[in-house]
C-alpha cells in the first residue's frame, strides 16, 4: 500500500468489494490523490453515499460517512450542509441512485446550487440490483427490465444539470484518472453545487448484459474508443465520441448557505 493509500483507506475494510475489472476502484484512487492534492482532513470534510456499487466507496475512506436510502444521498448531503456549512460535503452515487431514483432531489440540489460536489460513477445500469434500465442506458440496449432493447432515450444530464442550475459540471472517464483527479480538486474548490460525471465500466452487469464484452480489459479499450477531449461548444466531437473534461463553470451565482447566513445575519440586526 502506498504512503496517499496508508493515509486515507480504512484497512480494516479491505479488500474491495468491486468486482474485478470495475471502474470504481480507481474512482476512489483518484479522489484520495485529490484530496491529499488539497490538504483536506477528516476535520474538514463529511462523505455521503446512497445504495448502489458506488456508495460503497465511502465505506473504505478514513472520513465521517453519512450512509443513507436509495436515492436520498442529496437530499442528506443538502441536510448536513446546512447543519454543518463549514464542512466539505462530497456525495458519491451512481447514474441509478443519483439520476434514476434520487433524480428530483438532483436537480432541486443544483437548482439551489448547495455547495456540495457530486461524484456520480455512471455504468450505465443498475448493477447491484441486477441488471435493470438506468436513466442513462443506451437507446436499444437489452437489460432485464428491457429485453426487447430499451425503448427510452438515455438522459443528457449535462444539459438537464445546466438549465436545472448547476454551477460545475465535468465529464471523467476511469480510463483517464489524472484527469478525473483534477476534475474532483476542481469541483471542491468550486463555490456552489458541483457535478463529475465519471464513465466506470461495470464489467460484470453491463458489460455481459448490454455490450456482450467477454473480458474487463475488451470493455476498457471500447470505453477508451468512445471518448475525446472536451472543446469549446462542443461536447460531442465530429465522429460522435463522448466529450471529456470541465464542460461548463459558472462562478457568478450566489450559493444557498451564504445567501441563507448573510439573510439571518440582517435579520437579527
Amino acid at each position: 500500500m502506498n504512503s496517499i493509500a496508508e493515509k486515507y483507506i480504512r484497512k480494516e475494510t479491505l479488500p474491495f468489494i468491486f468486482c474485478p475489472g470495475c471502474g470504481h476502484g480507481i474512482v476512489v484512487n483518484s479522489f484520495i490523490r485529490a484530496i491529499d492534492k488539497l490538504n483536506l482532513t477528516n476535520d474538514d470534510m463529511a462523505l455521503v453515499s446512497g445504495i448502489g456499487c458506488s456508495s460503497w466507496a465511502p465505506v473504505y475512506l478514513n472520513f465521517d460517512c453519512l450512509h443513507s436510502l436509495h436515492g436520498r444521498a442529496l437530499a442528506q448531503a443538502e441536510g448536513l450542509k446546512a447543519v454543518r456549512p463549514d464542512k466539505t460535503i462530497v456525495v458519491f452515487s451512481g447514474d441509478g441512485d443519483c439520476a434514476g431514483i434520487g433524480g428530483n432531489h438532483m436537480i432541486h440540489a443544483a437548482k439551489r446550487n448547495v455547495d456540495l460536489t457530486v461524484i456520480m460513477m455512471s455504468n450505465y445500469i443498475y448493477g447491484m440490483t441486477g441488471g435493470q434500465r438506468a436513466p442513462t442506458t443506451p437507446y436499444g440496449a437489452i437489460t432485464k427490465t428491457s429485453p426487447l432493447g430499451n425503448e427510452e432515450h438515455p438522459f443528457d444530464l449535462f444539459q438537464l444539470l445546466k438549465g436545472a442550475g448547476a454551477t460545475f459540471y465535468a465529464r471523467c472517464s476511469v480510463t483517464h484518472p489524472v484527469q478525473l483527479q483534477n476534475a474532483i480538486v476542481e469541483g471542491i474548490k468550486h463555490k456552489g453545487f458541483s457535478f463529475i460525471e465519471v464513465l466506470s465500466p461495470c464489467p460484470t452487469t453491463a458489460g455481459r448484459n448490454i455490450f456482450n464484452f467477454k473480458t474487463p480489459s475488451e470493455m476498457y479499450d471500447w470505453y477508451e474508443s468512445q471518448v475525446c477531449m472536451y472543446k469549446p461548444d462542443s461536447i460531442q466531437s465530429e465522429d460522435g465520441k463522448i466529450a471529456l473534461g470541465v464542460l461548463y463553470v459558472d462562478d457568478t451565482r450566489e450559493e444557498l448557505c451564504e445567501v441563507q447566513a448573510e439573510k439571518k445575519e440582517a435579520a437579527s440586526k
